[in-house]
């Protein structure tokens, strides 16, 4: 029976890999991969060797009907994004839901996600958070820090580094300067950062320190509350 397999693959540390997704990518038929160059560093490390095709934001709209049919072919078809689980600003969710609605079997490995190590790791309340992953660049970003601001649950989103101070800035004007934040940078790499206290210290932080690298924004709750 034709099964896509979504397959977390590490953030950081080239370990931070389950055994059961190794065996999943050694079983494969064939993988799909956000960024095929990426991936195949990760197979190359572990002596694997199996057909990698381009699936990403820019083809999946376009390419969706011919992965379908690939996928039709196979007996085990796997996903994987650039790092961490896809579909969690990845892509996958097209892929996956055409696969549910043609009945194909579709199942996904627990493992690597940077939100929920930057999560504990900030020392916020993580029993009820919210995740908004990547704010909207423009049309409607005021409009949702707003509303965040006024959530009581800690909040967690992705950032680039370029964009990391003007993001610090805005969560400074819009919910307050005292607002406590962390800035988890490189998780699970060698230059791993925690940069935690308020946004306003935070981000003179970061406008003295350009930053580099993957980035997660963690913001405690309104009025401390988590």
């Amino acid at each position: 029976m034709a099964t896509l397999m979504l397959v977390p693959t590490p953030v950081g540390n080239l370990e931070d890999i389950t055994l059961r997704a190794l065996r999943m990518l050694r079983e494969a038929d064939c993988i799909y991969a956000e960024d095929t160059r990426v991936t195949r560093k990760l197979l190359n490390h572990y002596e694997i060797s199996k057909p990698v095709y381009p699936f990403h934001a820019h083809n999946e709209h376009r390419t969706l009907d011919f992965v379908m049919d690939k996928i039709k072919e196979n007996n085990l078809t796997v996903l994987v994004s650039d790092a961490g689980t896809p579909g969690i600003s990845d892509p996958g969710f097209l892929l996956v839901r055409a696969c549910i609605e043609a009945d194909i079997v579709v199942s996904c490995l627990p493992g690597a996600t940077a939100l929920i190590p930057a999560l504990v790791g900030s020392g916020f309340g993580s029993d009820r958070f919210c995740f908004e992953g990547f704010l909207p660049h423009k049309k409607g970003r005021q409009t949702k820090l707003k509303e965040l601001a006024l959530e009581e649950k800690t909040v967690v989103l992705y950032e680039s580094p370029h964009r990391l101070v003007k993001c610090l800035g805005q969560i400074a004007e819009f919910f307050e300067p005292t607002r406590k934040v962390c800035v988890a940078r490189e998780i699970s790499k060698i230059y791993e950062e925690f940069k935690r206290g308020e946004v306003q210290d935070v981000l003179k932080h970061y406008e003295a320190h350009p930053p580099k690298g993957e980035i997660v924004i963690i913001i405690e709750g309104k009025n401390g509350k988590n």
